[in-house]
């Protein structure tokens, strides 16, 4: 079901909307439906905005013919016309999920990668690398990167998008030393892998997702990237509680209102945040997409959403 069209000059000519999406992916046509149901259920006025009319809600915001709530962005943030909107979202004074500034800094892995550090959480050990545009030599003793142990993990800390730019079974300096030319003007990672306990015949690897306070975690196999809903009961009865406190203390960290993290539990006992923060969740449903989240934890998120708005603009 695909959601309602944004053809401006209809939808957006009501001077106030609670909730607007502004979205230029194909795939999230489902998740914007049913967040539109979920707002008709909560009651508030919701619309979506393709590509082909950002600029219209744009100049309208401008011109405060038009007013909103709260603006989701599930847009490309450093393309046109985008910016545009952005700037125009930023001036009207309405609440953004989630602000720019934010996610500019949650997206440097890093960056999350020192404050997490700092704030006690029990991160994998890692070495950053600064930018080859900085500095062509690398200054790395096979001490060092034995402590990582063998296969390990390269990543950039800024790359983003379907594990672009990620080695995980590296083996050596060379790959190392290679790696870093892909993106010149990006820090590296240098991560230990974690291998994941199993938990009630499933790897103990998941993927949370954190909406507006509310901690929602699913199963998540690193390597099938299938997701499975947990059962009534399974978090207390499998001692995963420490998945809800970690995600509290990153979303403390990043300051964001939506995002997703993932967590494993090693064999060795140890709950670790292996990709600390995803700022734009993939929100395919499972029922159409069977590698998606499952429908029932897509609703929720989409419900969490609506409250927001709700409450922000009507208290």
């Amino acid at each position: 079901m695909k959601p309602e069209p944004s053809s401006l000059p209809a939808s957006l000519r009501e001077p106030h909307t609670d909730l607007v999406a502004a979205w230029d992916w194909e795939f999230d046509a489902e998740f914007l439906s049913i967040l539109s149901e979920e707002c008709a259920r909560a009651g508030i006025r919701f619309r979506s905005v393709a590509r082909d009319d950002i600029v219209t809600l744009a100049d309208g915001l401008k011109s405060r013919a038009m007013t909103l709530g709260v603006f989701l962005d599930r847009t490309a943030p450093d393309e046109e016309p985008h910016q545009k909107l952005l700037a125009a979202v930023l001036e009207s004074g309405a609440q953004i999920v989630n602000h720019p500034d934010h996610v500019r800094r949650a997206a440097d892995k890093a960056t999350m990668h020192l404050e997490l550090l700092t704030k006690g959480i029990d991160v994998p050990y890692t070495i950053i690398v600064s930018p080859y545009s900085e500095r062509k030599e690398i200054h790395l003793s096979l001490t060092e990167l034995s402590r990582l142990g063998r296969p390990f993990i390269i990543k950039p800390a800024n790359t983003t998008g379907g594990g672009t730019g990620v080695i995980m079974g590296a083996e050596t300096l060379k790959e190392v030393i290679e790696s870093r030319q892909h993106h010149k003007r990006d820090k590296y990672l240098l991560q230990e892998r974690i291998v994941p306990a199993v938990v009630e015949g499933k790897r103990a690897w998941f993927r949370v997702f954190h909406v507006c306070g509310l901690i929602l975690p699913c199963w998540w196999d690193d390597l099938t990237h299938i997701y499975t809903a947990f059962e009534e009961g399974q978090m207390d009865r499998c001692g995963l509680k420490p998945l809800l406190t970690i995600t509290k203390a990153i979303a403390e960290v990043c300051r964001l209102d939506f995002f997703s993290t993932e967590i494993a539990l090693a064999e060795s006992g140890r709950f670790t945040p292996v990709d600390y923060v995803n700022e734009i969740c993939d929100m395919r449903v499972q029922s159409i997409h069977g590698d998606g989240v499952p429908d029932g934890v897509v609703r929720m998120i989409c419900a969490r959403l609506a409250a927001f708005a709700a409450l922000h603009t009507h208290g």
